[in-house]
């Protein structure tokens, strides 16, 4: 095929960004259609591999994620990394997206087809996990993918986006066939979201983002804000409901968008389940304290993102609060759920609403007025051990995944459930969004479906056996590299990387332009 040359003095001339994502997404295009020809152990060597890469950093970019983004802890990183490396490789080990299904009774034959050029935008919130997740779902589908990191943690994911990509082309994936954008830009990924070049864009990061992926032009993959209730009845264990909330809500500080924001709990369990929570860590905020507690995190009604992902007693300090040592969530009681109530809105912090009911059904009824605040169509949880409430709240609450005496932060990322494995949660039509389940790699890979005439006496081929994919002479010897003009071989990109056709004063020009995304 014949390449469009880009050369450096065209990135320097042109600092929207434009011919860099040109750049990349030409090169990203070579590599898919490379890739898209691999047979099933082909794939499977190249995902082991990136994996295992990931999994080899686990530690070394969790402790860089919370040194970079000021979010989080360090501990429950890794196990997010892990969990999003090898993790969801062995989850799906059982899964082929590489070889073609025949099914003589229905005498059809598919055939899967990569999605292609997969744009990642990727959060600070959960950047590493989620650039090892969104990675290994497109190379197990032998599709190719353009990470692009959240400014705030685009050293760390860049360096993990190369690792994953370094250790795919050494088991013999196409040169590029991860790539990430080391300089995030608007224009830059303004270009990349609406080039035809790229086949679908699976953001993650705040609404902005997500709105101006799906008003792109571009099929898109995105996901609404979560602002999770969780009920508890007097049925439930509330020993173990107290422990789970209280771990799940101080999980990595509250950056996933899973935990629970709302506890919501009836009268006759109140006192019990408060018990427990403040053997569990707890912290229950007088009327006072809870006012500074609102009022700082929410000043003039909008929640101040310095708080995101900091731990409970340094919030208590900067309220001007003493709380005990050991205290990992701070509960904020409050009397009504209306659009007025700050504390009824989404908390990316271990800060907990709080709010009694008369009954169950009472307690169903809050719930979807948290949701109606935010969070339609993300998650609920539930801690009971009554079928009937339970099908009762899963119901009647808009949302597309409810965990059942799990903390929601792990449960409803399926991490301590049986859903996909996920740091990408669809909210589905509730929440605006085109996916309504977890991301698993299905939703990156389409099928072409051969469909014989249903006559019986039309008689169906035999297929078994035989698939149009072949192993890659990369599996016997060097990975052909990227095809790029002989007297442009000194601006070519790095392996895994997306910007270095430039120099690095090319890379400092372009740094000053507009910034995007959300935490």
């Amino acid at each position: 095929m014949t390449e469009t040359p880009i050369s450096v003095s065209e990135l320097l001339t042109d600092p929207a960004g434009v011919p860099r994502a040109r750049a990349m997404l030409q090169r990203a295009e070579w590599a898919g259609r490379a890739f898209a020809r691999y047979d099933k152990p082909a794939v499977d060597a190249i995902v082991h591999a990136a994996a295992a890469a990931g999994a080899a950093g686990a530690r070394e970019y969790a402790e860089r994620a919370v040194r970079e983004t000021g979010f989080g802890v360090v501990e429950h990183k890794v196990l997010k990394n892990v969990a999003c490396s090898t993790g969801v490789v062995e989850h799906y080990a059982g899964h082929d997206y590489v070889t073609p299904r025949v099914d003589a009774a229905a005498k059809v034959v598919e055939v899967p087809r990569p999605a292609g050029v997969v744009l990642a935008l990727t959060p600070s919130t959960n950047p590493v996990a989620t650039v090892f997740f969104k990675c290994l779902l497109a190379l197990m589908t032998r599709s190719v993918v353009v990470v692009s990191p959240h400014p705030m943690a685009r050293e760390v994911c860049g360096d993990a986006a190369r690792a994953l990509g370094e250790a795919a082309v050494k088991a013999g994936a196409p040169d590029g066939v991860i790539q990430v954008v080391d300089e995030p830009s608007v224009p830059l990924i303004n270009a990349l979201m609406t080039d035809e070049r790229t086949s679908v864009i699976v953001a993650t990061g705040g609404v902005p983002v997500v709105r101006a992926a799906y008003s792109s032009g571009t099929p898109a993959i995105g996901v609404g804000p979560g602002n999770i209730p969780v009920l508890v009845d007097a049925t439930a264990d509330l020993a173990k409901a107290a422990r789970r909330i209280v771990d799940s809500k101080s999980f990595d500080n509250s950056v996933l968008c899973t935990n629970e924001s709302v506890l919501i709990v009836t009268e006759q369990a109140a006192s019990a389940l408060l018990r427990h929570l403040k053997q569990a860590g707890a912290y229950l905020l007088a009327p006072d304290e809870r006012d500074k507690i609102a009022a700082m995190l929410f000043p003039g009604g909008r929640f101040d993102i310095r708080f995101v992902g900091k731990d409970a007693s340094w919030i208590a300090a900067e309220a001007g609060l003493r709380v005990p040592n050991r205290t990992r969530v701070l509960l904020a009681p409050f009397d009504l759920v209306v659009p007025e109530e700050p504390l009824a809105h989404e908390k990316l912090c271990p800060v907990l609403g709080l709010v009694r009911v008369p009954t169950a059904r009472r307690g169903i009824d809050a719930a979807r007025a948290v949701l109606r605040l935010s969070g339609r169509g993300h998650s609920a949880a539930i801690h009971s051990t009554d079928p009937q409430v339970i099908m009762e709240y899963g119901a009647a609450v808009e949302v597309l995944r409810v965990a059942v005496n799990v903390g929601n932060s792990l449960g409803s990322a399926g991490l301590e459930t049986n859903l996909a494995p996920a740091m990408t949660i669809g909210t589905g039509f509730f929440g605006r969004s085109s996916l309504g389940e977890n991301l698993h790699p299905s939703h990156l890979v389409q099928w072409t479906r051969l469909a014989y005439n249903r006559d019986p006496a039309e008689p169906f081929g035999d297929f078994s056996g035989l698939t149009p994919w072949q192993a890659p002479a990369g599996r016997n010897g060097p990975v052909p590299p990227y095809p790029v003009a002989s007297n442009q071989r000194g601006d070519r990109p790095a392996a895994a990387g997306g910007g270095g056709a430039a120099s690095s004063q090319a890379r400092s020009e372009l740094n000053g332009a507009g910034r995007l995304g959300a935490p």
